[in-house]
């Protein structure tokens, strides 16, 4: 079946980076798109990040555009996502998923677990 296993994340201060990793299993990981997304209590989940399957491109939010960088190694079946000058409005719960296609715009069919990012000096 389907797995996302995701490490990293945890505590930061403000300007200082983190990075997320998602390892797949169970699918042909490099015929899918793979995205980040990340939610506050009270909140709905917010897209912030999307890869093609073959890595050709990337998505942003404009709250990420900048400062975050999405990657993929379909060799390794991971896709990573660095997290530089974090701010406390980053800390959130962050989740990796398995889009449908290939494309990043195809509906995430797959979440992981979800690992937490707290951003606070």
């Amino acid at each position: 079946q389907v797995q996302l296993v995701q490490s990293g994340g945890g505590l930061a201060q403000p300007g200082g980076s983190l990075r997320l990793s998602c390892a797949a299993s169970g699918f042909i990981f490099g015929a899918y798109a793979m995205s980040w997304a990340r939610q506050v209590p009270g909140k709905g989940l917010e897209w912030i990040s999307g890869i093609y399957s073959d890595g050709s491109d990337q998505y942003y939010a404009d709250s990420v555009k900048g400062r975050f960088t999405i990657s993929r190694d379909n060799a390794k079946n991971t896709v990573s996502l660095q997290m530089n000058n974090l701010k406390p409005e980053d800390t959130a719960m962050y989740f990796c998923g398995k889009s449908r296609s290939g494309s990043y715009y195809s509906v995430v069919d797959v979440w992981d677990q979800g690992t937490q990012v707290t951003v606070s000096s």
